[in-house]
């Protein structure tokens, strides 16, 4: 089977004349086969004519375009059709005949470029070919001669089936690609959204801190060094970000997504918000797309909660059940306060998508006392 697979591929790589050529050579062979001689394509009614030597010219032809016949498919059709016209006229009635009608099969399919003059002068060409017919004694019946000519309009027709069919696949495989792509930047988005906001808004907060505290030397230092450890784990972040972006880039191995929502709670707390972390049950092993969820979830409360409540109470509860992690983000707030100051909505639009995608539920909104709270359930997937 292998071995097959491999002779196709090979086959499939070669030019298209290449690939043509057999079939031009069988059906030319085939048409100087002495038992198969008068058995071809007869049109007109005129006596056959035993093979000589302008034969031999009139199957060459026939059958030779047929090696451009996707190509050049209007060059491939004309020269194959002034043949079969001499091989009729000659009565040779050849085997290659035959090449006439996937001529037409091939140029409905392939021909790019005036299809439709193409089509109205073979039409022409046909009316003047039984004329000369007739001229020549043609016994044929006017029945025979519509039907005939009806017959190549069909093998027009299968071709152009074929190029239409073709197109909608390409079409639907354009349309797929540029979803995947679109998907794939909504994607790297997201996740520069979750990992970049998050630690500039709490080094922004923390360097805003430090400017009032000047005249205290120590605090000054912890603040900086809480800027500090920001940033490098804004770098590490961004880092296994990359890792997952690009798994083939450098021997290191890919880092897990991030979930030790304690850390990022002293984080938030280092930037100067309150935050209390209520957490209920042991999260399970082999919960990584959960985990991860519930951790972004909870990452960008805390973010909006430091950029639009900052110094305000903020309570961060998870609670791990058989089939699902429930999570909740309540942040104080006052009239004074706004809780809302019209972000872009990225990473909540972003988290609502996060958790539909594990057939979750995500819901954020102001509180009757101007606060604000994030609630989001998401599925663990363990049916027990």
């Amino acid at each position: 089977m292998n071995d097959l697979r491999r002779i196709h591929d090979r086959w499939r790589r070669l030019d298209v004349t290449l690939r043509d050529a057999p079939l031009a050579v069988l059906l030319a062979g085939a048409s100087l086969v002495p038992a198969f001689a008068g058995y071809g394509t007869q049109i007109g009614g005129l006596p056959n004519r035993p093979l000589d030597a302008p034969a031999f010219a009139v199957i060459v032809l026939e059958c030779v375009p047929l090696v451009v016949r996707r190509r050049r498919p209007g060059v491939c059709v004309w020269l194959v059709a002034v043949g079969f016209a001499l091989d009729q006229f000659l009565g040779y009635h050849t085997v290659a005949g035959t090449a006439l009608l996937l001529a037409l099969v091939s140029a409905g399919a392939h021909l790019d470029r005036r299809r439709r003059l193409t089509a109205v002068l073979l039409s022409v060409g046909y009316l003047l070919f039984v004329l000369v017919l007739v001229r020549l004694g043609s016994t044929e019946r006017p029945d025979d001669l519509i039907f005939f000519y009806l017959a190549l309009a069909l093998g027009w027709a299968v071709g152009a089936w074929l190029r239409h069919t073709r197109s909608i696949e390409a079409e639907r495989r354009h349309r797929i690609a540029v979803d995947t792509r679109t998907a794939e930047r909504t994607r790297i988005a997201r996740e520069l959204h979750d990992v970049v906001t998050h630690h500039v808004t709490a080094m922004v907060v923390q360097a805003e801190s430090a400017r009032y505290l000047t005249a205290d030397p120590e605090r000054l230092d912890q603040a900086l060094t809480a800027v500090t450890g920001t940033g490098r784990r804004a770098i590490t972040d961004l880092r296994q970000l990359l890792d997952l972006l690009d798994p083939g880039h450098g021997s290191a191995p890919v880092a897990p997504q991030p979930t030790d929502l304690s850390a990022l709670v002293r984080q938030a707390r280092d930037a100067g918000q309150p935050v209390e972390l209520i957490e209920q049950g042991t999260a399970p092993d082999g919960l990584d797309s959960a985990e991860s969820t519930a951790y972004r979830v909870v990452q960008e409360a805390l973010t909006n909660a430091m950029k639009y409540a900052h110094g305000r109470a903020t309570v961060v509860r998870i609670s791990h059940h058989t089939r699902e992690i429930s999570v909740e983000v309540i942040t104080e707030g006052s009239a004074a306060v706004p809780t809302s100051p019209g972000g872009s909505g990225r990473g909540l639009r972003g988290l609502d998508e996060r958790v539909q995608i594990l057939g979750g539920d995500f819901t954020a909104g102001s509180q009757p006392n101007g606060g604000f709270v994030v609630r989001a359930s998401i599925p663990t997937g363990d049916p027990t």
